[in-house]
């Protein structure tokens, strides 16, 4: 399996229900390093995963709609915790949908899956993947 990554950052104000999270149920910032992992068992024609420059641009333009707010503001995200495990199958399923939208490129077809990791910090992350159907 051959694979991609692209990284790139976002910052966002959140706070969480239920008392595993301790002072976090108050209203907190959280900057996570984000890091998208595009795969694939075979090359593209190109000799390549996906094109590192869309790949980086689509995963900016995510991430832009998420950076500098404050998600509990957000109606999507009404009446949930916005954990990181959370975020990362957000941001996959976004890239998910743009990769079918045809927004990577017509290489980008043969994508077989994607994995998103947020960096809490330099001791704590968390992963989400997820398959990709074939584009059809």
């Amino acid at each position: 399996m051959f694979s991609v990554t692209v990284r790139d950052h976002m910052m966002v104000a959140h706070s969480f229900r239920g008392e595993v999270f301790g002072p976090a149920q108050r209203l907190h910032g959280a900057t996570f390093v984000v890091d998208a992992t595009f795969r694939r068992a075979e090359l593209d024609a190109d000799g390549i995963v996906v094109d590192i420059g869309l790949a980086t641009g689509q995963l900016g333009a995510v991430l832009g709609d998420l950076n500098h707010r404050n998600l509990d503001d957000d109606p999507a995200f009404a009446g949930l915790n916005t954990s990181t495990e959370f975020l990362a199958k957000v941001i996959a399923d976004r890239l998910a949908d743009r990769v079918h939208e045809g927004a990577f490129g017509a290489g980008a077809r043969g994508l077989s899956g994607i994995s998103v990791t947020l960096h809490e910090s330099h001791v704590a992350w968390a992963s989400y993947d997820r398959a990709l159907r074939p584009a059809g």
